[in-house]
């Protein structure tokens, strides 16, 4: 089992540092920004992080009024 998880790091880094960085620029806009944001800032809140990689991206789409 530690090979196929060894095996599978080089994929998984960057999937993680991918959903950490979205997720962090989605939060620190969502909370910076307060007024251009459409719908519930804890709704928001609560998708960008409980919804990975889904979360941030549909806040960056949808969630903001420009």
């Amino acid at each position: 089992m530690t090979n196929e998880l060894q095996g599978l790091l080089p994929i998984l880094i960057p999937i993680v540092v991918l959903e950490l960085i979205l997720m962090i620029v989605a939060l620190v806009k969502l909370f910076k920004h307060p007024e251009e944001v459409k719908g519930s800032m804890l709704v928001w809140a609560l998708v960008i992080v409980f919804f990975n990689i889904i979360g941030p991206v549909a806040f960056l789409i949808f969630g903001r009024k420009r």
